[in-house]
């Protein structure tokens, strides 16, 4: 489906400020098609003809288009005054049997930059006649304002987010010293459950909330500005637990100031959703942080129990414990540190690596080296695909190159499929294979039953083994 950013790339008939301008404009144009109970399509000129490049229903009335007009020229039936309003900078009206059309033009500094068609059901269904009368009066000023290229206002906070308010969730007309002039039904409930008993309209609506803020919490910095209409932004106002999200549109005209429609939306039940998230991420965040230190303190006994251990094959099994409770360790604190359930595998094998180079060689260096990627990999795999590593490097450190030597370790990631090579220039295997043993033994069920692949090794090129592993790891 195309997009506004890719048919004006497209078309490239307007400069980056004005497709700027375009982007402001459908971010915040949603409150036109709601308040004046209309589809909003936007058109600008083509290499050929005019096209649409965005468009945007209202939630206050039954949409006229059925289908999606964007990457669309025009209907047959408005071709012409579109190309009128573009090529002449004047607004028309028309109309046919079941819709009632306005194309406005959409000005930028001094540019007529698209064309803006507004088109409405002939019998859409309307709110009480006072309101119509008030939801008539900011239609008008607000197209007036997108053709003199005064809305959308810069640096307002465009785009509809979690808890944005909107037109039908509560509407504030507001004359230049913040007098109510309107006020629609969901609007009342909102602020008497905020505490505001007395009548709204005909009062200073920045007086009637701030008389009921409780002093002692934070109090948002831009309310008064919002409450008065004199900045296009939002802000929250709490008090006795209920959470409202306001936002101020102002109109005006020049430097004239009209007024402002201000939107509310209670929002003390998402507010409560969002402090018990942050309570859960808290306590998780906590969890982890236990989990990981846990599993610190238990690799750190059990290096000081090898260190006291009498016979040499318990200290070597001690050592091999405490290297596999570290390995998991790394991967739960690099999991831990992501929100996602999935994890940059590089990030957790480096450390490891260099963890297990470290306590596995004794006296000779070994030199070991990373090439490729591992990818992304789902935590249920990274703490697995970290075990194996881990063994099957431990295993050629200690057992492959006794007199040091080099590893070389190649990641290849395509998809699904993770191919990964681990060869050494040590002193090799016999034909029977890698010796038995409980590393092996984790090595192979790991990576058949959790990491769904399969392990060869062989003989090295010049001496040693070489390892291959071909994975299939999920990242999503």
């Amino acid at each position: 489906m195309p997009t506004l950013s890719k048919i004006l790339a497209r078309e490239a008939t307007l400069t980056e400020p004005q497709e700027d301008w375009l982007h402001q404009l459908t971010g915040d144009w949603q409150i036109i098609a709601d308040i004046t109970f209309s589809d909003l399509v936007l058109y600008i000129r083509g290499a050929k003809a005019p096209v649409a490049v965005a468009q945007a229903r209202p939630a206050t009335a039954h949409t006229v288009y059925r289908t999606d007009q964007v990457g669309f020229p025009p209907p047959e039936k408005i071709i012409a005054d579109v190309k009128r309003v573009l090529d002449h900078c004047e607004s028309v009206a028309d109309e046919d049997e079941v819709s009632l059309i306005r194309i406005v033009p959409v000005r930028f500094k001094k540019d007529v930059i698209a064309a803006m068609a507004i088109v409405s059901a002939r019998r859409a269904d309307r709110v009480p006649s006072q309101a119509l009368a008030n939801y008539e009066a900011i239609a008008h000023t607000l197209i007036e304002m997108v053709t003199r290229g005064e809305f959308p206002a810069e640096n307002s906070p465009t785009g509809y987010r979690h808890g944005t308010p909107r037109v039908p969730d509560g509407l504030v007309h507001v004359d230049a010293d913040g007098v109510a002039k309107y006020v629609s039904p969901n609007a009342v409930s909102h602020f008497r459950r905020f505490g505001i008993e007395e009548p709204i309209l005909g009062s200073v609506l920045a007086e009637q909330v701030s008389n009921r803020i409780e002093t002692a919490g934070q109090v948002d910095e831009a309310l008064p500005l919002v409450l008065m209409g004199r900045a296009s932004w939002m802000a929250e106002a709490e008090a006795h637990g209920v959470v409202i999200s306001l936002r101020a549109v102002p109109l005006h005209r020049g430097a004239e100031r009209l007024g402002a429609v201000i939107l509310c939306r209670d929002i003390t039940e998402l507010r409560r959703q969002e402090r018990e998230l942050i309570s859960k991420d808290s306590t998780i965040r906590e969890i982890n942080h236990r989990v990981k230190n846990n599993l610190q303190t238990v690799s750190a006994l059990l290096r000081m129990q090898a260190r006291r251990a009498d016979s040499s094959d318990t200290r070597s099994a001690l050592e091999t414990a405490q290297r596999r409770v570290a390995t998991i360790a790394v991967v739960h604190e690099k999991l831990s540190q992501t929100i996602n359930e999935v994890v940059d595998f590089d990030s957790v094998f480096v450390p490891v690596l260099r963890m297990v180079r470290d306590a596995a060689v004794t006296e000779e260096p070994v030199i070991a080296t990373f090439h490729g990627t591992f990818g992304m990999v789902r935590a249920e795999q990274a703490t697995a695909l970290g075990v194996v590593m881990n063994e099957i490097i431990s295993n050629a450190i200690e057992h492959g190159l006794p007199n040091g030597g080099r590893i070389d370790i190649t990641a290849q990631r395509e998809g699904n499929h993770l191919h990964i090579t681990v060869a050494d220039n040590g002193i090799g295997v016999g034909p029977q294979g890698p010796r038995p043993g409980l590393g092996m033994q984790i090595v192979k069920t790991m990576v058949n039953a959790e990491l769904k692949g399969n392990i060869e090794w062989s003989a090295n090129e010049g001496g040693g083994v070489c390892v291959d592993l071909d994975l299939h790891i999920r990242s999503f």
